[in-house]
């Protein structure tokens, strides 16, 4: 017999049941493993056991967030485990949010040790970071074996009581937290070691690293604006009737590129958001609060603008990974050059 229970959290997609079609899946709970279970099982070598899987629609979760958390966690109280696993989700946003959430609801509601696995740059690691263990994969599936086996060595020092050392050294994403330790030597040698090995071009390994930004250097003003032509880009989920092309609420995988060559302002009769971050309600009465067309229409018409671009595009962006973002900005922004588009004006929410 397993020395521990596990009880592990997939979405609709590894369990089988189907893609975007099927993310509205409510959770259910499988005896056993299914899916990326079987290669936990292997890694485990009998030392833990999956006695069961949850498994939920990344859009149910995410959509119905406090009833998905709740039937989850009384599924898991019925087993008794002595951990839970979520994931790995990757660099997948909806299931990055849910692993993170009920991963921390777990731990905070229930006392089960739990965690995670997802890719860096996934919404979730921002969101869940400071609240879980996170352990560091790949961008995509194609890194399932690699980080099955850090998972369940980290499963493994968590089920046996093990002290959790560093993010280096075992593997999980940085959580912001500080931890006083002892060191062979004081700061101020180790300081002078790294600034030697640094002029002399040597490997070095900073104590405190710098976060990075991405820095772009704004565009030239534009000389006449009685001649340009203005288009509108939004972060705030303003989407036709009925959300056409299912833009997710949170964690966006596309966008949407509406014409409004018909319209001088937009009405509630036609439009409505999409987005699950914010109070729809002023939105849903009135989207010319999250995208200005009737003012713009007005800058037409007094020449204050030369055109307003016949189409606009939309996404969400709360807990929008910031990969996919540049990816949508990239393909848009190709898109306007090739229209003679002079200028754009973001709206978010």
């Amino acid at each position: 017999m397993s020395k521990y229970k596990v009880v592990h959290y997939i979405n609709q997609f590894y369990a089988g049941i189907g893609g975007e079609d099927m993310a509205n899946y409510k959770p259910e709970k499988r005896e056993g493993y299914v899916g990326p279970g079987q290669a936990f099982k292997s890694a485990f070598k009998g030392n833990a056991e999956i006695c069961a899987t949850i498994v939920c629609g990344d859009s149910y979760y995410n959509e119905n967030m406090e009833e998905a958390r709740k039937q989850i966690l009384e599924m898991i109280k019925e087993e008794d485990p002595d951990l839970f696993i979520a994931g790995p989700a990757f660099n997948a946003g909806r299931y990055g949010m849910a692993c993170g959430d009920i991963a921390k609801a777990v731990e905070k509601e229930l006392g089960i040790k739990s965690f995670t696995g997802m890719y860096l740059e996934n919404p979730g690691a921002d969101s869940y970071k400071k609240d879980i263990y996170i352990i560091e994969t790949k961008n995509s599936a194609a890194g399932m074996r690699k980080a099955v086996k850090k998972m369940t060595s980290f499963a493994m020092k968590l089920l046996d009581g093990k002290d959790i050392l560093s993010p280096a050294e075992e593997g999980y994403i940085k959580r912001g937290i500080r931890k006083n330790i002892f060191a062979e030597k004081r700061g101020s040698e180790r300081s002078v070691d790294m600034l030697i090995k640094k002029l002399n071009k040597e490997k070095f390994t900073t104590e405190y690293p710098m976060p990075k930004f991405d820095r772009v250097p704004p565009s030239p003003a534009i000389k006449d604006m009685s001649k340009a032509k203005i288009a509108i880009v939004t972060s705030g989920g303003i989407v036709p009737k009925h959300n056409p092309d299912n833009i997710e609420s949170s964690s966006a995988s596309k966008y949407g590129k509406y014409s409004i060559r018909r319209f001088k302002e937009v009405i509630c009769d036609d439009y409505e958001t999409a987005h699950g971050g914010y109070d729809p309600s002023y939105a849903n009465e009135d989207a010319d609060r999250v995208i200005p067309m009737d003012v713009l229409r007005d800058m037409e018409k007094s020449k204050r603008i030369g055109k307003l671009y016949d189409f606009f595009y939309t996404t969400t962006g709360n807990g929008t990974a910031v990969a996919n973002s540049i990816a949508f900005a990239s393909e848009i922004a190709q898109e306007l050059k090739s229209e003679g588009v002079d200028a754009v004006i973001l709206t978010s929410t």
